[in-house]
Parts: C-alpha cells; structure tokens; sequence
C-alpha cells in the first residue's frame, strides 16, 4: 500500500478552515501538521491554492447491480462516484431480484468486493412478508433497512399496518424510509389521467400527482410510528418545506433518533425546469415548485441532517418516454459535490456546512467506523477540490453507463482534482489508477 504526503492543503474540517499537511500512510491518515513535509512518502502532492476535505458519503445510490445492469453497475457508477468526490456509498434494495434476503444482499457485497472503486454498503429491504429475514441483519456490517412507505419502483411497497408496527418496535437498527402516500398518489394520478386522457400532458404533472400533501402524511406517519416506539429512523429525500417542521434542530445530530435528508436535485431545481428538461428529472419524491429556498433554509439551520444524491440512472431512450411510461429517476452522483460548491460560490453556503452535511453528518448518523472526517488514525478518504478550476459536462467526460446527466453544457465553478481512498490515490486530475481500494463499510453499532 502507497504512502502520500499532501502539502500546503486548506483542510476543511469539523467547521474549521487550516492550513495543514496530511500524511497518509497504510491505508489511513497517520499524521496531520502544520509542517511535516520531512517525512518520506511514495507521493508527493502540492495542494497550495486548493482545498482538502473528507470524502463525501453518499447515503442514498441506486447502482442497478444486479438484475438493471443496461443502466449501470457498481463499477461503472461508483467510478463516477470518484471522479465526483464521493469516496463511500450506501445502495438501496430494489434491484432485481430485491435485496430481502440475507444471502441475495450478501451477493450484492460480493460484486462490490470485486468492482467498487469506492467502499461500500448496502441495505437489507423491508417488505410485507420478510420481517423475519429483516430482523437477521447484522448492523455492524450493513447500513440499516430500507422501507418503501410509498410505491416508487418495483414490489416494496411496505404497506401492511401490522407489518410496519413490527419492523418499527422490533428493528434495533436504523430504518430509512421512502415516504409517500399511496392512496393519495393514486387519487392524484386518477384525476389526471382522466382529466389528459385526450390532451397534452403539463410539464409539471409529476409535482401536481406526487404532491406536497402525499409526502407530509407519510412523513407524519413514519415519524408517528418512530416515537411510539423509539425507532432510529431516518427519513430519505425530503422535498417539502411543509415537512420541515416534522424535524428538530435543538439537540445535537448524534442524540437524534430522528433524521433526515435532502437530494441535490431538491435543492438545485424547481418544477419550471421541467419546462426545458422534462422527464429527465421526472424522479420520487417529485421535484415540486417553489420549495428550494425552505429546503436550503432548512439544511442551514439543520433541521435537514444529509445531502444525498438518490443517483438513479435510466437509460435516454426510457427517459424520454411519454410521461406517464417514464420511470422515475436520474443520474447525480458525479457532480454532486460540485453543485454545492457553486451554492459557495453563490454566497448560499459555506464551505464547512458543505463538508458537515456531505461527510461528517453521513457518518454520525450511520456510525460509521473511522471515516467521515480529517483525523488521525481515520481511514484516509480525502478529496482535494479546486474552486478556481471550471468544468463543463458534457458526453466526453459523464462517466455513468447511461451516458448522460441532467447537467450537459453546464460549467461548474470547481473541479475535483483528486480522489484518495483508503490511503490510495484513485483519481488525479482526471486519469484512474489501475487498481481499486474500496473497502466494505463497518458500523460502530
């Protein structure tokens, strides 16, 4: 295993900006300094002018692998996922066939020991008829239990009362729920098939079916179920400012049993994109109107704990379907962190909130062993960005297996010029390493 000493950085970290160097050695961050470049290391790298920070850690993917494998892989979408910045991801359940037994998650880890160029963990799926499957996990090894409270894709809609009554008194893990309202969905969807069965359909139907109303009862639901039974639940994707007030901001994250996340695409677009982008960015929770601002308000003053993605790729040609055969989802995962730098830049958020809500937040809420932050004796999950340095997407350069993204012909402000993990140098400059360092996440639990 190499070893690298990182010059001259602006370390970002624990709210903090320094100047220090950090030396990596055996995988891990063996010393931090304000001058050790006398220590002998196989790389050498001059971070002047640039920022270091911790990887950040995706709690919510959707690699497609196995069974979706035309949309992307684990090697494919976790290399974007480096390229990115994202040194660590956490993948949901619904591939095919659905992660709802302990041996068809352990194969998902299994292709990841052998494809992931990021670490990695996956969730146990929740369903009607798997409790006893479920209460197996081993909450060392595997981030916590996926629940659909609200059908999204697939046959995981957990919709039986007595179930969810068992899973949330019974689960000692964390639970992470999809929440929205399926009665009031198919009501909504009802009304305006019937209402455009003969017409044009709005740009904004998805932000009119999948409404404010069909993901605040849910929420109010799932968090009902959690304080009956003192749960540790984390609540996936928030889209509404409504749902803010569901969450409280005056205790610290890590006495929370309650938490939540918001998705970049939430926070970056409003339903008048669909205007121009359509059902690219048709995705669950839908992105609706007029809520970006609460959204942000509520990231800064933290009653929102996680800045996710929710990456979910389908191919153009499924994409650009008609409405109503348009499944939900979309690549976001390689420029994830360069829309919150442009947030920055916009003087929308400081670069430590950034870093607490991407990286530190991820890893308190899960309790993930050792990553997460700049520390000595942490494993060595460093990302170094340049603000100074503008990138456009486009074809040449989106790494997902499906080949585009919702961003093409947008220039970003910041660029990420290297991705460490584990102590190893994977990405530089735009060019990969010939050999992969992810390693499997483990929980302090």
């Amino acid at each position: 295993m190499s070893s690298s000493l990182i010059l001259n950085a602006k370390v970002i970290n624990e709210g903090k900006i320094e100047e220090f160097d950090v030396f990596l050695k055996n995988g891990k961050i063996d010393k931090i300094g304000k001058d050790i470049r006398y220590l002998t290391a196989d790389n050498i790298v001059d971070a002047s002018g640039k920022y270091l920070m911790p990887g950040v850690i995706d709690d919510q993917v959707h690699f497609r692998e196995p069974g979706l494998t035309h949309k992307a892989t684990i090697e494919s979408e976790s290399k974007a996922a480096l390229a990115g910045g994202t040194t660590s991801f956490m993948e949901m359940p619904n591939t095919v066939p659905n992660a709802l037994t302990q041996a068809l998650l352990e194969d998902k880890y299994q292709i990841a020991a052998q494809s992931s160029w990021t670490n990695y963990s996956f969730f146990m799926g929740g369903s009607n008829d798997n409790y006893d499957e479920a209460m197996k996990t081993d909450l060392s090894q595997v981030c916590g239990l996926k629940l659909f409270m609200g059908s999204s894709t697939g046959n995981m809609l957990v919709d039986n009362e007595k179930t969810l009554e068992n899973i949330f008194s019974n689960f000692s893990g964390l639970i992470a729920t999809h929440c929205e309202d399926e009665n009031t969905i198919k009501s909504n969807l009802a009304f305006y098939k019937e209402k455009y069965a003969n017409g044009k359909v709005p740009y904004d139907i998805h932000a009119l079916i999948r409404n404010e109303k069909a993901c605040y009862i849910s929420s109010s639901m799932a968090m009902g179920l959690a304080k009956k039974h003192r749960t540790r639940l984390h609540i996936l994707h928030i889209s509404t400012g409504e749902e803010l007030d569901l969450f409280d901001n005056t205790i610290p994250l890590t006495e929370k049993k309650i938490t939540s996340e918001v998705c970049v695409h939430h926070l970056y677009f409003d339903a008048e994109d669909y205007k121009t982008l359509g059902t690219k960015i048709k995705c669950n929770p839908a992105i609706k109107h007029n809520h970006r601002e609460k959204l942000l308000e509520g990231l800064l003053n933290d009653k929102l704990d996680i800045i996710a993605t929710d990456h979910a790729p389908h191919t153009i040609e499924e994409k650009l379907a008609d409405y109503w055969n348009a499944p939900s989802g979309l690549p976001l995962i390689q420029n994830s962190l360069q829309v919150m730098l442009d947030f920055y830049a916009k003087g929308m958020i400081s670069l430590e909130k950034i870093v607490e809500k991407m990286c530190h937040a991820p890893a308190e809420c899960f309790k993930i062993d050792r990553r997460g932050y700049i520390r000595e004796g942490y494993w060595a999950d460093l990302v170094l960005v340049d603000l100074n340095a503008p990138y456009t997407v486009s074809k040449e350069n989106i790494l997902y297996k499906t080949g585009w993204s919702p961003f093409e012909g947008k220039t970003f402000g910041a660029s990420v010029s290297k991705t460490f993990v584990s102590g190893e140098l994977l990405y530089n400059e735009g060019k990969f390493s010939n050999k992969k360092s992810g390693k499997r996440l483990l929980f302090n639990r």
